[in-house]
C-alpha cells in the first residue's frame, strides 16, 4: 500500500500531528509534505506538494488541513488526479467517499477538535466508493 500524503499550513499543523498519530495507531504509513511547525506559511505550497505526489502516483490518498480547510482543498483540486473534499462532520466524509470517490480529505483545523477529526477520519477511510450511477458522475468531472 502506498503512503497516505499529508499537507497542512500553520493553522492545520496541530491537527496534522494528531492525524499522524491516528494513522500510526491504525498501522497506516504516511508521507508528510509539511508544514513542520506553527510559523506562518502559504497553504498552496504544501497542497501542491501533496497534489504532485498524487498526480505522479507516489500517494493514492491524502489528508490536508488548513484553518478553514477551503484554501488547501481549492489548491489540491487544481491537480488532475485529486478529488479533495472538505469535511467537517463524518457524514460529509462518508458521502464524499461513497458518492464522489474523494481521494483527499480536507479538514478545517480551526473549527474541529480531535474527537471530531477522529470520527471524520474513520468515516473517510472506512467508506468505499459505491460506484454504479456515481461512476458516470465522477467521470464527468472535467480534466485539465
Amino acid at each position: 500500500m502506498k503512503p497516505i500524503g499529508l499537507a497542512a499550513d500553520h493553522a492545520g499543523y496541530e491537527l496534522k500531528e494528531f492525524v499522524k498519530a491516528w494513522l500510526t495507531e491504525k498501522g497506516l504509513t504516511y508521507q508528510d509534505f509539511g508544514t513542520y511547525g506553527t510559523e506562518s506559511v502559504d497553504y498552496p505550497d504544501f497542497a501542491h506538494a501533496l497534489g504532485n505526489a498524487i498526480d505522479t502516483g507516489v500517494c493514492d490518498r491524502g489528508i490536508a488541513v488548513c484553518g478553514s480547510g477551503q484554501g488547501i482543498s481549492i489548491s489540491l483540486n487544481k491537480h488532475q488526479s485529486v478529488r479533495a473534499a472538505l469535511c467537517w462532520i463524518p457524514e460529509i466524509a462518508h458521502l464524499a467517499r461513497q458518492h464522489n470517490d474523494a481521494n483527499v480529505l480536507s479538514m478545517p483545523g480551526r473549527f474541529i477538535d480531535e474527537a471530531t477529526a477522529r470520527t471524520i477520519l474513520e468515516a473517510f477511510f472506512d467508506t468505499p466508493f459505491e460506484g454504479g450511477r456515481h461512476t458516470a458522475r465522477v467521470n464527468k468531472i472535467p480534466l485539465k
